[in-house]
């Protein structure tokens, strides 16, 4: 058994067909069907159902072509902790994150200790930052989701409190606290459909008992902001918004009902080799976070307006 027929089935695998598989590896495909059939005489067992010229992967497949994976994931780490003892490698952070708002105080408090280091960032939602984790192909995914794989470890860094911003001269703009269903008629300023905050906030208002109207949904922060300064609507914040600059949103006010929080965390795969910076990096998120919570719970003494 050669890895080159693992890697071969691999493809055949995935695209299920065999002509296609063939042109993508770029073999002639009588060349590709007989190393099919010298994996499956080895293994003793079919792994794909044929009918005509239709192949589908069948349950020794599945089983069969899950340890493949593993041992390509394996070689994969093997390669990549040999590349770490060269400096790009091994001061290369892969992170993805759902939470963009804190990255340049984050990333740039830590380049300030570790100038070397070098961050590939990727801002996903939450089913593809799982996927990227239980796939081992990211170092780290900051979210405000749990993460939750095989060999996927996740850990809670701080719980803050989701606000409502009104714009200015807004009938409830000087209201320090209201109940969420006070707000069941106004138009919102949201994050898109499938962003982990914007499900959160939905489950917010169908707790109170209204689905929102959306005025206008987009995926970066400070537009949204922006909007609700402009009049278009109301719009949820969480408290880590301003921890840096109170001023930025003037007009925010406590939810007393539901509760209106959520919980950003860490997450990592115990099966992704992390180098030296890597390790240094998590630590450094966690203590950075704490001391976000800190700040948040002088922040929330204080009245919103």
């Amino acid at each position: 058994m050669e890895l080159l027929q693992l890697e071969y089935f691999r493809t055949v695998a995935r695209l299920e067909h065999m002509t296609k598989a063939a042109k993508e590896l770029q073999i002639a495909q009588p060349s590709l069907s007989k190393t099919i059939a010298r994996l499956e005489e080895d293994l003793g067992v079919p792994l794909f159902d044929r009918q005509n010229r239709h192949i589908r992967l069948n349950a020794y497949g599945k089983l069969f072509l899950a340890r493949v994976n593993n041992v390509f994931n394996e070689l994969q780490e093997g390669k990549r902790e040999v590349l770490a003892l060269t400096e790009h490698v091994q001061n290369t952070i892969v992170l993805a994150v759902s939470i963009p708002r804190v990255l340049p105080d984050l990333l740039g408090s830590f380049l300030q200790l570790h100038p070397n280091a070098r961050f590939q960032q990727f801002l996903e939602g939450a089913s593809s930052m799982e996927h990227l984790l239980t796939q081992a192909e990211i170092d780290f995914c900051i979210s405000s989701v749990p993460m939750i794989g095989e060999d996927v470890i996740w850990e809670p860094l701080i719980t803050e409190e989701i606000f409502l911003i009104v714009p200015p001269g807004h009938h409830l703009a000087k209201r320090e606290r209201i109940r969420l269903d006070e707000v069941r008629n106004e138009r919102f300023v949201s994050m898109n459909t499938g962003y982990g905050f914007r499900n959160l906030t939905d489950s917010f208002c169908s707790q109170a008992g209204f689905t929102p109207q959306i005025a206008f949904e987009g995926d970066e922060p400070g537009v949204i902001r922006d909007l609700v300064q402009q009049g278009l609507g109301v719009a949820f914040v969480p408290g880590i918004s301003w921890v840096r600059d109170e001023s930025s949103f003037p007009n925010r006010i406590r939810i007393t009902h539901p509760t209106c929080q959520r919980t950003i965390g860490i997450g990592w795969s115990k099966r992704r080799y992390l180098s030296p910076v890597a390790t240094e990096f998590r630590s450094f998120v966690t203590d950075y976070f704490a001391k976000v919570a800190l700040r948040l719970q002088q922040l929330s003494k204080k009245s919103p307006h």
